[in-house]
């Protein structure tokens, strides 16, 4: 779907269900869309905004694409879902962004009564003690934690640093299927093909564009 303006937001039922999906999306690949939609299916979400980062506070001092190169190839692999959308709520502010400010900007543009659902792997929960004001992210929205492979929940630990966060968290099932932005650069830096684990529209701009390559 295109970007996502105000009426994105706005032209939501009154009591919507939306899931925030964020990244750097370096590029997007199909594992982010197969957690899109696995969530959106499993939630009875009505509209998944895919929120591509502009400076992610945990990659500070690494080399990341152009913010405008990552949002087109998001475009590209979304264009066909009329319930996938793109913001450029993290992309058009300054950094570092932290989930808690994203949140709370996107409640603003929306309904006071939508209901949020922060999307999230089973590692990024894991490790959701270390994020920036982690209690207040789980006072504003239901976090949706995917299960992945080798990747344990330890409540008792997270309950100890979070107390209660069991009552904010929803875990959801997701294929077993590991593709990651860092082997596709990988693989594209070393000529090898990426066909099949991103849509053949961000295979080409990849190709297009030289990313990844040096």
């Amino acid at each position: 779907m295109p970007l996502a303006s105000d009426h994105a937001y706005r032209d939501l039922p009154a009591n919507a269900r939306v899931g925030l999906l964020g990244g750097t999306f370096d590029p997007i690949h199909l594992g982010h869309l197969i957690l899109a939609e696995e969530a959106r299916l499993q939630l009875n979400l009505d509209r998944v905004f895919l929120l591509p980062a502009g400076e992610p506070p945990h990659k500070q001092g690494r080399p990341i694409t152009p913010v405008e190169h990552r949002i087109h190839m998001v475009e590209l692999a979304t264009v066909e879902s009329p319930h996938l959308w793109v913001s450029r709520i993290d992309a058009d502010r300054p950094g570092p962004h932290y989930s808690i400010d994203t949140v709370r900007l996107l409640r603003q543009a929306l309904n006071p009564r939508t209901e949020i659902f922060f999307l999230m792997g089973a590692d990024s929960l894991r490790d959701l003690p270390t994020w920036y004001q982690p209690q207040e992210l789980l006072a504003e929205c239901t976090i949706a934690a995917l299960t992945r492979p080798f990747v344990d929940v330890q409540w008792a630990k997270l309950e100890h640093t979070l107390p209660g966060i069991q009552k904010h968290v929803i875990l959801l099932k997701m294929p077993a299927l590991e593709i990651a932005s860092t082997t596709l650069r990988e693989r594209v830096r070393a000529g090898i093909s990426i066909r099949f684990q991103t849509v053949r529209a961000v295979e080409a701009y990849i190709a297009k564009h030289g990313l990844y390559s040096r």
